[in-house]
């Protein structure tokens, strides 16, 4: 490079530059002939120059991804020498630059996790390029793997806040580096206990195995790191979490693979596409919706001062002509309304297939919208079924719409909530009052319900109590509090002694470590007063 050159960028003189560039036209373009060079975007990236690297950048757009002879680029050097300002400045411009492979393959993400972030760089980063929290190193090294490595806290509470709204967490967190060291591994070999937490409670694989065969706690237990020991002892025992892994790992990938089967291509298709079947699955969620409100034929009509339709619903003594019931015959209703709900659980399942693209908070809002939509077509459907015995075979459609919507909150990332909303809505229903009172429904429904929450007490627990005083007022004639009384007392009981065994275990865990290094203690002093008293030799403990 030019020293006048040099000189300029390093000071931010733009002035200068532009007297260089009349002195010669060409003096910018012999950079892009190089493949590997310092441009006069490095330097004052480094030097932390903006006015300088912002007219750099407005003529040559290009340097802002080339790399100098240390394989870095202006980002690399922004983020290096602490310069945030510049670094954003940059990332404005082009977005993407968050994601230039330099050196070993690092970004400036992954430098960011090795140097610190320094005044919420992290945020800005991420912000601008949620994706790039997914790229790794030549060693096949993600953000998470360095900040740990680094023993970067900070950086980590960031990239796992972001994680866990995004629906590769699991891939993310559980990626393997060269050596199949997950982040947990890393973790627990540095006994870095608060990051071996924040890993455990982001859904990281206790039971990951790395190419020496160890799992994290193994690898704990190779280098003595007795806190993240007793943490990972603490979160489950040995025998039931190897085949709690066991069967949740075949669950899911049969659930996945189902999936695949069901939504083929789905996620290749182009948002133009996309948009036009979003419009066409809406348009027949619509009609199948007004055929619920609107039966052919209409609906039987009378006094309804003398026959209630609500307490028709929850005494289960419904009989043909009753008020507000459909006037179809039974079986063309059955035969009719099958299909209707076929044709509402595929254009349902359809459109919850296409939002997955979709910004999480937006995609969690339309979810549970579609959730409260599925509510009120089953109920309405239930309310016009000229008998009992029709509802009953009904709702095993709305059974069918929960169960798939389990699955796709597995392999599709529906949210819990609006899965546990179709599942509140669907076990209390009287189609289960056949078999049992209230309360045997009420214990039925707060094991599923538990099934679904069980990592999200608060959530649950909040889902639990709102959905019980609904319940209790709006149809005290038929359960009364016998049925909610029961489900929150079954919900808080399986929370209760999820918690009580967890801390169980962490304290047995506990114990045996003191008692290890009682027994180390008293060895060592055994061991002492001999060497002294007979002079003999042992070797090192």
């Amino acid at each position: 490079m030019d020293e006048s050159l040099r000189a300029a960028a390093d000071a931010g003189n733009v002035s200068e530059l532009y007297t260089l560039i009349q002195r010669d036209g060409n003096v910018l373009r012999r950079f892009d002939e190089e493949e590997f060079v310092e441009t006069p975007l490095h330097v004052a990236a480094a030097k932390g120059c903006i006015g300088f690297a912002m007219e750099i950048m407005s003529l040559k757009p290009t340097f802002a991804r080339k790399l100098n002879k240390q394989g870095l680029s202006p980002v690399h050097l922004a983020v290096e020498k602490g310069h945030k300002e510049m670094a954003i400045r940059l990332l404005e411009i082009d977005s993407n630059l968050a994601r230039v492979r330099g050196k070993n393959g690092e970004t400036p993400l992954h430098y960011i996790s090795k140097f610190g972030n320094c005044d919420g760089l992290l945020d800005k980063f991420l912000e601008a390029c949620p994706d790039c929290i997914r790229d790794v190193t030549n060693q096949n090294r993600t953000a998470l793997h360095i900040a740990v490595e680094n023993k970067r806290f900070d950086v980590l509470r960031v990239l796992i806040g972001v994680l866990r709204k995004k629906e590769y967490d699991r891939e993310t967190v559980n990626r393997k580096d060269e050596d199949g060291n997950t982040a947990l591994h890393l973790a627990a070999r540095n006994d870095q206990l608060e990051m071996v937490k924040l890993l455990l409670n982001c859904k990281a694989d206790r039971q990951a195995k790395n190419q020496d065969g160890s799992t994290a706690l193994e690898v704990a237990e190779q280098h003595n790191s007795s806190e993240s020991i007793t943490v990972l002892r603490g979160f489950s025992i040995p025998l039931v979490s190897n085949l709690s892994y066991r069967i949740d790992k075949r669950f899911v990938e049969y659930v996945t693979r189902a999936s695949s089967l069901i939504f083929h291509d789905m996620e290749s298709i182009s948002e133009q596409d996309r948009n036009a079947l979003l419009v066409i699955l809406g348009l027949l969620l619509t009609a199948t919706y007004q055929t619920s409100l609107s039966p052919p034929g209409g609906v039987w009509q009378g006094d309804s001062s003398s026959t209630s339709i609500v307490s028709n619903c929850i005494e289960h003594r419904k009989s043909p002509g009753s008020i507000g019931t459909a006037v179809m015959d039974e079986y063309y209703f059955l035969l009719f309304y099958s299909l209707t709900y076929v044709v509402f659980i595929v254009a349902y399942f359809l459109t919850l297939a296409l939002l997955k693209p979709f910004p999480h908070g937006f995609r969690t809002a339309l979810q549970v919208l579609l959730a409260f939509l599925a509510m009120c077509f089953d109920q309405s459907i239930s309310s016009i079924a000229p008998t009992f015995q029709i509802a009953i075979i009904l709702r095993v459609f709305s059974t069918i719409t929960f169960v798939f919507m389990v699955f796709m909150c597995i392999s599709y990332k529906v949210s819990k909530l609006s899965v546990s909303i179709v599942g509140c809505w669907i076990f209390p229903s009287y189609s289960f009052s056949i078999f049992a009172g209230g309360a045997l429904v009420g214990v039925i429904q707060g094991f599923l319900l538990f099934l679904v929450l069980h990592d999200e007490f608060w959530k649950g627990t909040m889902i639990v109590v709102g959905y019980s005083l609904f319940v209790s007022e709006g149809y005290s004639s038929g359960y009364g509090w016998t049925y909610p009384t029961a489900f929150v007392a079954h919900w808080l009981l399986l929370s209760l002694c999820q918690f009580c065994l967890k801390r169980c275990i962490t304290c047995y865990n506990n114990s045996q470590l003191s008692l290890n290094s009682v027994g180390m203690v008293i060895t060592v002093w055994k061991r002492t007063w001999i060497q002294t008293r007979f002079n003999v030799q042992y070797p090192s403990i």
